[in-house]
């Protein structure tokens, strides 16, 4: 069975304002990130010895 959900912490004062930050302005994901992350993606398929 599952364990149950945690309810989620309020964020408050310096976290909470970074967080909103983040959120408004959320960094941007290169066509050179996505290249290496699905690389490293075949990689380890690659050598994964299980089946789905």
């Amino acid at each position: 069975m599952a364990r149950p959900i945690k309810e989620t912490p309020t964020l408050w004062g310096e976290e909470a304002r970074l967080f909103e930050q983040k959120m408004r302005h959320p960094q941007t994901v290169t066509c050179e990130d996505v290249r290496e992350a699905h690389d490293a993606y075949n990689r380890v398929m690659s050598i994964a010895k299980f089946a789905f």
